[in-house]
């Protein structure tokens, strides 16, 4: 067992052993992504802003969430017999500071709401802090019953009275409290019910049994909403996509029509970009200032510089850099390619495993042959060249500074700077043949 590290104040296990049962999935609920990242990535993030140690608590045969997980440390929930004990799992890790357990699948929370979590439970006399919201459907949460400004009980829907079920402050099931005694309450949770398994909202009870004074803290719906199928999924993707647009927005870049772009959690864009309509970002975008991205393009694992102009219909795809004042057209696809600055690349073209230099023209239909079936290859295009339209270029080849390629060239050999490639076959006119052959056609389709 890897050793403990020494004692921090403030701790947060995450559990993250769900299976994807409600989602009909193989993966681990965990694993779901939102804005192109897994849940819990986005719960780690917000966490570790916020906290000074994470432990993540994990199914058994779940590497992937594991993984996912480093460099912070992972326990095993063997058996799964419930959210209490599941935290158990990782009292280990507790420390002697503040604990907080927080859900996978509540992934939206911020750390704005960690932050008053934690500090709610540090004020004088408060035994215990969770997070509760007021819903605009409390459906069938559990209430959160309150006298004054403390918690006295939490009652399930089904157990409520219609009195309690008409309070609409819901629980969210998130604790925090003292480690001591975060311990002893979770040894404490029986399992006397339906399903045998020990709860963690039972601690709530068993701490004012105890007269531990519990506060609330609340937040908006769209932070604490669970995600425990398909169609909650997409509830919390539109959630978090409004988040990353507005924060777009807030950060000076301009969406023409904000509801139909769409970003990734780590897609950087810097001020005075314009985005156009019906765009996606996939992960790993960076694009920098005065860059116009026009309707309809697609872009992933890419950086685009300064007054670049992408699009529209365009595909940027990983390991792709596009130089300042480049201009990337229409129906143009652009993979593990790097473009210099002022090159302009403006329809129906692939470009795959290319280093193409400054202020050179790709013209229409150019193709990049990069792949033989077994091997990828790269093509290499200098400065100021010109490659006419509905060219071939079969890698690994390369063209030197200041070259011209010929329109309808195949280029399979390298060409010297400053040469002009013609790679053509040679034209033959046959007279009269064209006639003959539409006189032929004409005749078969008079007679049926």
């Amino acid at each position: 067992m890897t050793s403990l590290p020494s004692s921090r104040p403030a701790t947060a296990v995450l559990l993250a052993a769900g299976l994807g049962t409600r989602m009909k999935s193989s993966r681990p609920k965990a694993m779901q992504t939102l804005a192109g990242q897994p849940m819990l990535a986005h719960l780690i993030a917000s966490a570790a802003e916020v906290f000074d140690r994470l432990v993540i608590v994990v199914g058994p045969d779940m590497e992937d969430v594991s993984a996912l997980a480093a460099p912070f440390p992972v326990v095993v929930q063997h058996e799964r017999l419930g959210t209490a004990h599941a935290a158990l799992q990782a009292e280990p890790w507790f420390g002697d500071g503040d604990v907080a357990v927080l859900y996978a699948d509540n992934p939206l929370i911020s750390a704005q709401t960690l932050s008053a979590l934690l500090a709610e439970r540090r004020k004088p006399g408060v035994g215990l802090a969770l997070l509760a919201m007021r819903p605009a459907d409390p459906a069938r949460y559990g209430r959160v019953m309150t006298q004054g400004e403390d918690v006295t009980h939490i009652v399930e829907w089904a157990d409520a009275t219609p009195d309690e079920r008409a309070t609409d402050l819901c629980n969210a099931g998130v604790l925090c409290a003292g480690a001591a005694d975060f311990r002893a309450w979770l040894h404490r949770v029986g399992n006397d019910n339906a399903k045998a398994e020990f709860y963690l909202t039972d601690v709530v009870s068993l701490a004012v049994a105890d007269g531990a004074r519990v506060r609330a803290v609340e937040a908006a719906e769209d932070e604490l909403r669970g995600v425990n199928s398909r169609a909650e999924l997409a509830q919390a993707e539109q959630c978090l996509q409004e988040r990353l647009r507005q924060r777009a927005m807030d950060n000076g870049v301009t969406l023409v029509a904000p509801q139909t772009v769409f970003f990734s959690a780590d897609t950087v864009l810097a001020a005075d970009v314009l985005v156009e309509p019906n765009v996606v970002f996939g992960p790993g975008v960076v694009v920098h200032e005065n860059v116009v991205i026009r309707a309809f393009s697609h872009l992933e694992g890419c950086e685009v510089h300064a007054g670049a102009v992408i699009g529209p219909y365009a595909r940027l795809r990983p390991e792709t850099s596009i130089g300042a004042g480049a201009r990337i057209g229409n129906f143009v696809e652009v993979k593990s390619a790097t473009l210099g600055e002022g090159t302009k690349v403006n329809h129906l073209t692939y470009l795959g495993n290319a280093r193409i230099g400054a202020q050179t023209n790709i013209g229409a239909g150019t193709i990049l042959c990069n792949y033989d079936g077994v091997f990828k290859h790269t093509t290499t295009i200098g400065n100021n060249v010109f490659v006419g339209s509905d060219s071939v270029l079969v890698a690994p080849v390369n063209v030197g500074d200041n070259a011209l390629v010929a329109a309808g060239s195949i280029i399979t050999t390298d060409v010297p700077p400053e040469a002009l490639a013609l790679g053509r076959a040679r034209q033959v006119n046959k007279p009269e043949l064209g006639k003959r052959f539409m006189d032929a056609r004409r005749a078969e389709k008079e007679n049926g």
